[in-house]
């Protein structure tokens, strides 16, 4: 009897990790970087065209939480996305989402401000983790060191990484990288990675 009670308990065991598994798996968090192109009320949609000129369509809900840098409003609110981007059409955005039956939903959505991203692609040359800095030989052949911003962001097969202690261990020297950054006091601050 014992062992029949120990196989049952294993069986329940593994089918809910299963399903936890399946859960864990539908959580993923991704991030794309672009502008947006498109508010609809009426279906609770904002569409973001990324620089390679792909256009992506995110429901958004009252979770999901909008958050400015400086240069755009400042501070973190949820909800009210369509009022909060009315009329902002060309706003640089980072935005954060899940799948949930097969629609890309935002969590959140991160104001850059109109015209203050800028887009460099190269090689990682160097990544400096006690100065929190990374290298990037460009397509033209010259080397610019980027300071990783406490916010950068890189996507990754598993999801988002955030912060610079988890972003040093996803970029690394050798990879094609685009980095997304702003200046501020004459330094290039890296918000966002892209393969």
């Amino acid at each position: 009897m014992k062992p029949m009670k120990w196989a049952a308990q294993l069986m329940v065991v593994m089918i809910v990790s299963g399903l936890v598994s399946l859960a864990a798996a539908q959580d993923v968090v991704h991030i794309v970087s672009g502008v947006v192109t498109k508010i609809d009320k009426d279906a609770k949609t904002i569409g973001v065209k990324t620089e390679d000129g792909t256009e992506h369509v995110f429901k958004y809900t009252e979770k999901t939480g909008i958050r400015g840098y400086k240069g755009a409003e400042k501070g973190a609110k949820t909800g009210a996305l369509d009022t909060y981007f009315a009329g902002k059409e060309g706003t640089q955005v980072m935005v954060r989402y899940t799948k949930e039956g097969g629609a890309d939903v935002a969590t959140g959505v991160d104001d850059l401000g109109k015209d203050t991203v800028k887009v460099a692609k190269g090689t990682v040359t160097k990544v400096d983790k006690a100065a929190h800095t990374v290298t990037i030989k460009g397509e033209d052949g010259t080397e610019q060191t980027y300071q990783m911003g406490k916010d950068a962001t890189a996507d990754s097969e598993k999801g988002v990484v955030k912060g610079w202690d988890y972003t040093a261990t996803k970029v690394k020297e050798g990879d094609k990288m685009a980095v997304h950054y702003t200046e501020t006091a004459g330094k290039k601050i890296v918000h966002f990675f892209s393969e």
